[in-house]
């Protein structure tokens, strides 16, 4: 271009582009102009442009650092990012195909996904309607319910902290390793094919209500009990560990009965300190008896009232 010279821009260059500033293009953002100094949207420096009005790309636009939308984003088809951050402040978008994801917070009201990966959620999560997981498994930490419908579950280890309200089961419960602990069971029938530890059981509905249970057996050697008119009587202890005084004791001894000619022999079982029970065999009859050697079996109850 030939040198302005003395002449006005306003008035032989109309359609000539120039910054606002009379030094050029600097690190300060400054507006283009024209020769009449009409200031367009766009800003130019040294350090970055800007636009002050809408900007549109009409071809491919690559950006190849991160993208920053401070307003509302409204993309007419598909948004693609090979790579880089982009941080948008509020997305509303019909349908958004994503291959990879990284989210600190998203609030979303209907979402249909085919296959979602979290690695972790470190707060309170609230859904507002149900979650279906059709395949696949799902790990959860802590799961607080007011009311949980589930159809069908497999769950290999469950730990259940505290259920404080009443716990309803259609159908049989069933477990089948470790302990359970369960406060108060109503139920007309309870079946149980396992071993089953009942800390106090009820009998009837206002008892007795049995608390221990202590078994023990002991050897018994051949003894002979003189007749009953003579008030003989042969006696011993052995071990219950678990019986006290006051407990009721029940036992027999295997060696009696009509096999051995021991038909007319009495037997009494009592605690005499703890862990510690007394027998004491007499004979019924006129005659001697005599008791062969055999084992002791013995069971000690309490009972509270």
């Amino acid at each position: 271009m030939a040198t302005l010279g003395t002449q006005n821009i306003s008035t032989s260059y109309p359609q000539l582009l120039k910054t606002l500033g009379l030094g050029g293009v600097d690190g300060t953002l400054q507006a283009i102009t024209d020769g009449d100094n009409t200031s367009s949207a766009l800003e130019l420096s040294t350090l970055g442009v800007n636009s002050t009005g809408t900007l549109n790309a009409v071809g491919a636009t690559t950006l190849a650092s991160s993208l920053a939308v401070t307003g509302a984003a409204t993309f007419s088809s598909s948004v693609v990012i090979s790579n880089g951050t982009a941080t948008i402040g509020t997305l509303s978008n019909s349908q958004a195909t994503i291959s990879t994801a990284t989210i600190s917070t998203a609030t979303i009201s209907t979402a249909t996904i085919s296959t979602a990966t979290i690695p972790l959620q470190l707060g309170a999560i609230t859904f507002g309607s149900s979650i279906t997981a059709s395949t696949g498994t799902a790990t959860i930490g802590t799961l607080s319910a007011g009311t949980a419908t589930i159809s069908t579950a497999t769950i290999s280890t469950a730990t259940i902290p505290n259920i404080l309200g009443v716990s309803t089961f259609a159908t049989g419960f069933t477990s089948s390793t470790g302990t359970n602990t369960i406060g108060t069971i109503a139920s007309t029938t309870i079946s149980n094919t396992g071993l089953a530890t009942v800390g106090t059981l009820e009998i009837g509905a206002s008892g007795p209500n049995i608390t221990k249970v202590s078994f023990g057996t002991a050897a018994f050697t051949l003894s002979t009990v003189q007749p009953h008119n003579l008030a003989d009587a042969t006696t011993g202890t052995f071990a219950i560990t678990g019986a006290e005084l006051g407990d009721i004791v029940i036992g027999s001894i295997n060696s009696l009965g009509s096999t051995t000619g021991t038909t007319q022999i009495m037997t009494n079982f009592f605690p005499i300190a703890s862990n510690v029970v007394r027998y004491v065999v007499n004979s019924k009859g006129s005659t001697a008896g005599t008791v062969p050697a055999g084992t002791i079996f013995a069971t000690a109850m309490r009972f509270t009232t």
